[in-house]
Order: C-alpha cells, then structure tokens, then sequence
C-alpha cells in the first residue's frame, strides 16, 4: 500500500506540473524558468558542496556550493519573473524579497506578480511605478512565499517521504518507477534537478535519480542519432543536457519518453542492487549527479554502477530506435525552421 501510494503521488505531481506548463498562462516559460533556476542554483550547490567541498576537501568551493543552494527561491523568482516579461530590477526585487524561502515558494511568487508589475509599469508615470513596486510589490512577493511555504512542506516533501519510505520497503519495483519517471522528466521542461529537489529526495531515491538521468546521457544520443532526430551537434547537445533540445523532443515526445522510461527503469535497478545513496538533494542530472555520488559511496561501487547504468543506456538508445523506426519522426531541422 505505501509502494503504490508513492507512485499514485508522484505520478500526480507530474500531472499537475504537466497540466501547469500547458494549460497555464506562459505556463511553459515558467518552468523553464524554474528548470534554469534549479541549473543556476541546485546544480552549483550539487558540484561544489559535495564535490569540491566534501569530496576534494577545499572548504571555500564548499562554501559556493552553500551559497549557491541557499538562492534556489530568490533565482526561481527572479529568473520566472524575467522570463514573463518584467524588467530586470524588478524581478530581482521580486527574488531579492523571497531570500530565505525554498525554489517552489520563489517560483509561485515570480509566477503571480510577472503579471502585476508589468501593469504597473505602463500605466504608472516614471518613477511612481518603483515606489508602488518598493511599497507594495516587494512585501507582496515575501507574503505570496509565507502563504506557498506551508503548503509545499506538507504536500511536496511529505510526497518526497512516502516516496523514500516505499523505496526502503520496495526497493525493486521502486527503483523500475523512480529511474524510468525522474529520466522522462529529465528530458521535460520541469526538469529532473526540480523535480527532486521540490520533493526533498534523498538516500537510495536520489541515487536512483542521479545515475539514472546519468545513464540518458548515453540514451538519447543513440536514439537521436539513429533516429536522425537531428544534426551532430544535436547529438552532442542532448547528450550533456537533454533540456537543451526540449524543442524536438516536445514534438517527439513518445519515443523519446518510453526509451528513457526503459533505460532509467534498468538503470534504476542497477542502483537498487549496488545500495548505493546519495544524500545531495537535487543532483538528478548527469555529470555533478555521478561526482556527487563519488561523497557518499565507495569509489568502486559507484564506478561498477555508472559503467552498467551507461551500458543500459546504451542498449536502450538502440532498442528505441528497433521500436520506433517507423515511427513519424519532427527532426530537429524542421521544428526549428532550418530545413
């Protein structure tokens, strides 16, 4: 019962964020924003803490990481705010209000004022409209993260512990969802670091997801090439970051999807028979998610586990493109115009 209520969460979330970037206004550029968010933030936090800091033992690239991770909701604020059209000072007034709050908290806040201060722009005369932004706006942004805060924390990270409960209790079945789930979004717009960042994963989980999302790397360039979905340098692209091609793989997106299922599921059950964790909350994402697990396991263990997760990820490039080969494929060239 815990297994299935687990999935039944996370597959919700994913629903809801889904429904959020389609049916949403500018719901799209949102959480593209927010996927560069948790890049600008998580990412820097993930590379350098537990890098640099914990595993090479330079404290001062440690402490980059703890500043990095600390501005998750003043990035996600202002990066969402830029990206809906307010101007720069105000978004970073917005994000600097929402110092001290989470990445989702920031982004509901970046989210509601981008179309409020716009507004206030036009119609305000010069210089009325930074203090109407100074007096209402600013204290407008910390109570729209006060009032987002609880909510996430009893909804989001209590997801986040059911899920890491059912790992512990079903780690087999668990490990086939997580890896095959956190690899799909990985090629989403919500991004896999979001994603496991806003439910607070951690342990066996986090492993799952780090080098699950490590193994697409050797997925989608097999699967992009073979399927011609577009050029080399296409190729290269997807495979450092597969965000970067979320264009071609929006208008592509069943076979890009289930191979990835295919290949994290595999790579998910590689880590749940190594017992490997990760302890880096956010680091879903292929080349700091593989340094970062290097911290919290043994060198060897962790090496044996990337090579089997890379040569699933391998295998399933090319089972998708046996699959999928009739299948009507949008090459990269013509969703962007270029053919």
């Amino acid at each position: 019962m815990e297994m299935l209520k687990g999935i039944a969460l996370l597959l919700l979330v994913l629903s809801i964020f889904s429904l959020f970037s389609l049916k949403m206004p500018k719901g799209m550029k949102a959480m593209g924003a927010l996927a560069n968010a948790a890049v600008a933030t998580f990412l820097v936090e993930a590379f350098q803490r537990y890098v640099g800091g914990d595993l090479i033992g330079i404290e001062f690239l440690g402490k980059v990481g703890d500043s990095s991770g600390s501005m998750g909701g003043v990035a996600a604020a202002t990066l969402v705010a830029l990206a809906l059209g307010v101007s720069p000072v105000y978004a970073m007034l917005i994000g600097a209000a929402v110092l001290g709050y989470g990445i989702i908290p920031g982004f509901v806040a970046g989210y509601v004022l981008a179309f409020i201060v716009p507004k206030i722009e036009k119609k305000a005369p010069a210089g009325l409209d930074l203090i109407i932004c100074l007096v209402f706006i600013a204290p407008a942004a910390r109570g729209i993260a006060l009032l987002a805060d609880p909510v996430v924390n009893q909804t989001l990270l209590n997801i986040g512990s059911v899920i890491t409960s059912a790992t512990t209790k079903s780690p087999t079945v668990m490990g086939i969802v997580l890896g095959g789930v956190i690899t799909v979004v990985a090629t989403a717009p919500l991004s896999s670091m979001a994603l496991t960042a806003m439910l607070g994963l951690t342990g066996l989980p986090m492993a799952i997801g780090a080098l699950a999302v490590m193994g697409s790397s050797f997925l989608n360039p097999v699967l992009f090439h073979r399927l011609k979905l577009g050029n080399k340098e296409t190729v290269i692209a997807v495979a450092i970051e597969p965000l970067t091609q979320a264009d071609v793989i929006s208008v592509n997106p069943i076979p890009v999807f289930v191979t990835n299922f295919i290949g994290g599921a595999l790579a998910g059950l590689v880590v749940v028979h190594f017992g490997l964790i990760n302890n880096a909350v956010g680091t879903a994402t292929p080349i700091a998610g593989l340094a970062v697990m290097f911290g919290f396991n043994p060198a060897i263990t962790v090496i044996k586990a990337a090579l089997l997760c890379a040569a699933a990820g391998a295998f399933s490039g090319y089972l998708g493109s046996i699959i999928f080969k009739n299948y009507k494929i949008i090459p990269a060239e013509v969703v962007r115009g270029t053919k």
